[in-house]
This record gives structure tokens, C-alpha cells and sequence, in this order.
């Protein structure tokens, strides 16, 4: 008797069955938006295809003539910009801390509960604090961002780097290699793509700190455009505009996953897990 936990479908099966969800919710969106403009044309809440494209293309193609630049474009810029800098520095730290507190047990037994605690702090909460100390500017912004995802990836790459095999280091040792040599040629290599597998994992919490942050004090961005243009109800304008960043945070989970795949085979052998 084949069982379901046997079945594997191939390739063609993998983009089938992926596509599936993502056109039914498609199709039921246009009937209910047909059933909504049916009983009132002018209703904004489930704008149809063509409202949709409409503002589109007045978004990403025509110039504010306030500002004088395109406003998708100056959008995503001023995000991905914000973002890039908060992941960087997230990325940064925890690549140092999390080798160290992996490494030494002496730093985990001091810097762990710090980290465990700041871990457990809601950084939403912490967002009216940051823009207190740094001010309404970028800088605020870019440290929720960093603040937002660095505790939990440092506490994920120090775990995975302290359960490299107690074998590995002794042999490393055994063969005169210091602590210096242990922690670049044996325990990085190791948590490099437990590190982009951490990063794929926050990308989603970035993404949500960061338009939390531009929704409350920002003049550009695709947060900002959003909740600027609730007041509206321009649906046909945020629609398109969350479709684009949930575009975007694939094109990145994409990128990074061929990233690791890239540079990184080994990890990514059948059974490595």
C-alpha cells in the first residue's frame, strides 16, 4: 500500500501543486470583486484587475509633481535601503557574537541571559524609545530593523556553532590549531550557512519592522506609501503595493538561498541535515 508520506512529486508536480493555492485565492478574488462592483461600480474595497493596474502604472510610471521623482521607485529605494543597512548590521553582529558566545563558554556564561533577555523584548516596543534617543531619521529606523531580528539570529548561530562535534575541536587542538584558527577555520566555515538560513528566517520580521517604522514617522517608503494612502481606502493602491514587497522578500529568500547553495554544496548534500 503506498503511503501519502511516499509520495514525492517531481519537478513539473513541485510547480503544479505551488501555482494551485496561488490561483484559486486568485479566482476567488475576482469573484468576489465582481460580485462587489455588480452590486456597487464604484466599490474600493476589492478594486477590480484593471483599477488595480490603473494605479500601478500611476505609481511606477508617472512623476509626483511635488516631489519629482516616480513614486514606486523612490519607494522601494528609500525601503530597500533602510533594510539593507538594518540586515547588514544584524548580519555583522551576529556573525561575531554568535561565533564567540558559540565558542567560549566563558562568554556564554556571561553574555547568554543578556542576550536571552534582550531576545524576549517586543521591538515594537522598543521603537518609541529609539526615536526618542536618535530622533524621526533614518537611524531609528535602520536600529529597530537591526534590534528587531540581530537577538534571535545570534542566539540561533551560537547554539548551532557550540554543537559543532566536541571530536572536531579536540582534534584541532590536538593538531596545535589556537582559539583564533579554531574559530576561522573550523567553526566559521561550519556557521556560515546556518547564518543564511537565520537570515532567510528573519526576513519576514525585517520586513515587518520596517514598515512599522516608516508608518509612523517617515516621508518615503512603501510602508509610508501604504498607510499614507489608507486613509482613502485606495485599495487599488495598496494591493499592488503589498504585492510588490511580498515580490521583493521572495526575489531575497531566492537569492540568498542560491547564495548558500552556491558557496556552500556540502550543507546542502542529501542527509547534511
Amino acid at each position: 500500500m503506498r503511503r501519502l508520506v511516499n509520495i514525492r512529486p517531481g519537478r513539473s508536480g513541485h510547480i503544479f501543486l505551488g501555482a494551485a493555492p496561488l490561483l484559486l485565492v486568485a479566482l476567488a478574488y475576482l469573484v468576489a470583486s465582481a460580485a462587489r462592483h455588480s452590486v456597487n461600480p464604484t466599490d474600493k474595497i476589492l478594486p477590480s484587475p484593471g483599477d488595480m493596474w490603473a494605479a500601478w502604472q500611476r505609481m511606477a510610471m508617472s512623476v509626483d509633481p511635488v516631489t519629482g521623482a516616480v513614486p514606486l521607485i523612490a519607494d522601494t529605494l528609500a525601503s530597500l535601503t533602510r533594510l539593507g543597512l538594518g540586515i547588514g548590521i544584524a548580519t555583522g553582529s551576529t556573525l561575531v557574537l554568535g561565533l564567540v558566545l558559540g565558542l567560549l563558554p566563558i562568554v556564554r556564561a556571561t553574555l547568554g541571559p543578556l542576550v536571552a533577555a534582550i531576545a524576549v523584548i517586543p521591538p515594537i516596543a522598543v521603537l518609541p524609545v529609539l526615536f526618542i534617543v536618535m530622533g524621526l531619521g533614518e537611524t531609528a529606523k535602520v536600529a529597530l530593523i537591526a534590534i528587531g531580528i540581530a537577538p534571535f539570529m545570534v542566539r540561533d548561530l551560537a547554539s548551532q556553532v557550540s554543537a559543532i562535534p566536541e571530536e572536531q575541536m579536540v582534534k584541532a587542538q590536538t593538531l596545535g590549531a589556537s582559539t583564533w584558527q579554531i574559530a576561522l577555520r573550523l567553526a566559521l566555515p561550519q556557521a556560515m550557512p546556518k547564518l543564511l538560513k537565520g537570515l532567510r528566517l528573519s526576513l519576514g520580521p525585517a520586513w515587518v519592522f520596517l514598515i512599522a517604522a516608516e508608518a509612523i514617522a517617515s516621508d518615503v517608503g512603501l510602508g509610508y506609501r501604504i498607510f499614507l494612502v489608507r486613509r482613502y481606502l485606495a485599495m487599488d493602491v495598496i494591493l499592488p503595493y503589498v504585492a510588490w514587497i511580498s515580490l521583493l522578500a521572495v526575489m531575497m529568500d531566492v537569492t540568498l538561498a542560491w547564495i548558500s547553495r552556491r558557496f556552500f554544496p556540502w550543507d546542502h548534500a542529501k542527509g547534511a541535515e
